[in-house]
């Protein structure tokens, strides 16, 4: 395929080697006015907003992947393998899957669980295990404890359903999945595929043990210390 493709109607060069993404386009825009200096859009096909700018004098895009497996698989591949994009961030929201890990917290994804059939397209024989680039982990683990942020890490489990017909993935929590979320998996198996990198880091925005929640406001434009993280790794 060449570019542009038909989801990202940008250049190569348009791109920062690495690209925070959110799942909402909103959030990415919001990313890009409040962190970013001299951001453009580069990037707005189907309205998910993409813009490149400079952090602290270092070259950095932000664009949204949507939600959902499917969504972040097109996204993310089409960055790593046409765009010569190397390192991927996703910076979403997920639900707490035990009752002490509060509110606005961070859940950092050293390795993702799923329900998906998106590895079968890879004719593995066994069930492959979808794991964060360590060195985006460690850098990202050491930044969070100079920020002096709460954080956590472990797995995360990335559910290709948010409405379902019984308990949202809580069986998951018994093997000690932290967090339950939509896009980890495959981003880090495209990454991986691809022979590049990429983490989740993932604010709390509910608890599904507790039933709190933040509002879609809150989910949109507050949670900063999960995008300064990622501002500050990348």
């Amino acid at each position: 395929m060449s570019v542009p493709t038909p989801h990202i109607k940008a250049k190569p060069e348009d791109f920062a080697p690495t690209v925070l993404m959110p799942g909402d386009p909103l959030r990415s825009r919001f990313i890009a006015e409040t962190f970013l200096e001299d951001a453009v859009l580069v990037n707005n096909v189907r309205g998910v907003q993409g813009y490149t700018g400079t952090y602290k004098g270092k070259k950095v895009s932000v664009m949204a992947s949507g939600m959902g497996m499917p969504s972040m698989g097109i996204y993310s591949y089409e960055l790593f393998n046409f765009f010569g994009v190397e390192n991927i961030i996703r910076i979403g929201s997920a639900g707490a899957m035990h009752a002490d890990i509060p509110l606005r917290s961070l859940v950092i994804g050293m390795s993702a669980s799923y329900n998906s059939k998106f590895a079968d397209q890879y004719q593995l024989p066994g069930v492959y295990a979808p794991t964060a680039s360590f060195t985006m982990l460690r850098n990202a683990v050491d930044t969070a404890e100079k920020m002096g942020l709460d954080y956590r890490v472990g797995n995360i489990l990335s559910n290709d359903l948010f409405y379902d017909d019984g308990n949202r993935g809580l069986e998951w929590q018994k093997m000690g999945v932290l967090a339950v979320e939509m896009e980890a998996a495959a981003l880090y198996m495209n990454a991986a595929r691809a022979g590049k990198n990429a983490l989740a880091i993932c604010t709390i925005s509910d608890n599904i043990v507790t039933g709190e929640e933040c509002s879609a406001e809150d989910r949109q434009n507050s949670f900063t210390h999960m995008m300064e993280l990622a501002l500050t790794i990348a």
